[in-house]
């Protein structure tokens, strides 16, 4: 995707819609901050119950939670170490045997990232469990919380507990899509690179292919390093009013639909 983008001189964006929004964004700036001090531990779960019939229960178009939803996991670790992790070690659960929605894909992915500086990453995603969207972040002196963190729908809600004080803030609810096509598209109009740029979404595939193979090894993998010279700051920030009502679906159903 990247060199056709190239050869054809095109933009090319991945739908990122967190490197936009206000919440993560302040999270990035307080860790880069040192307000807790040198970040060494990113913990985080991404949980829901999905439907029978969904197309993220198909291994070859959704593909499982891990592509689902542990990519906001991941992403959200790279962006606040500021660094790329070098090797992985994951397990998964198929489901419980009675469960027949997971046939094609695991029910629950858990994972380990290594990252240099002696920092580690882990996190759980599941399509069979109760919703939840959470992770943490701890540094030498404090702890950053995001709870909820990748809600498309909530308002999201950070804590920040640093020198025996605990601070939180909350994050209204907004439009996260309308941020990502104003930002696009005045990179086409004025010929900007995009920050979650092809490479951005290339090094978290590369991840992601690193899990599924330590997964069904059983053995830890090393991660093909990729370059990255941008990450998401809060001058990215776009604010859009929530939209009024949900909009029609054509062709498709929400995760845990009927």
């Amino acid at each position: 995707m990247i060199a056709a983008c190239d050869t054809a001189q095109v933009k090319l964006m991945i739908a990122y819609r967190l490197h936009f929004e206000r919440g993560n964004l302040e999270a990035i700036k307080t860790v880069s901050s040192g307000r807790i001090g040198e970040p060494r531990i990113f913990s985080s779960v991404f949980s829901q119950q999905v439907t029978p019939g969904n197309t993220r229960l198909k291994k070859d178009i959704g593909g499982g939670a891990i592509y689902d939803m542990g990519i906001y996991c991941i992403n959200a670790a790279r962006y606040l170490f500021k660094a790329e992790p070098y090797e992985v070690f994951a397990w998964n659960q198929t489901g419980q045997d009675n469960d027949g929605r997971f046939r094609e894909v695991p029910e629950m992915t858990s994972v380990l990232m290594r990252f240099p500086e002696e920092r580690i990453a882990q996190f759980t995603t599941s399509f069979g469990a109760a919703d939840r969207s959470a992770y943490e972040i701890v540094g030498t002196k404090g702890v950053l919380r995001m709870d909820p963190a990748y809600e498309l729908a909530e308002a999201l809600k950070a804590e920040v507990v640093a020198e025996g004080k605990a601070r939180s803030k909350t994050f209204e609810k907004r439009d996260r899509f309308a941020p990502e096509l104003v930002y696009f598209s005045d990179c086409i109009i004025n010929n900007k690179t995009p920050e979650p740029s092809g490479q951005e979404g290339l090094a978290d595939i590369r991840i992601i292919r690193a899990i599924l193979d330590s997964a069904g090894s059983g053995r830890p993998v090393r991660v093909q390093q990729t370059h990255i010279s941008n990450r998401p700051t809060s001058k990215l920030e776009i604010s859009k009013p929530p939209i009024a009502s949900p909009p029609q679906l054509i062709n498709a159903a929400p995760p845990g639909a009927d």
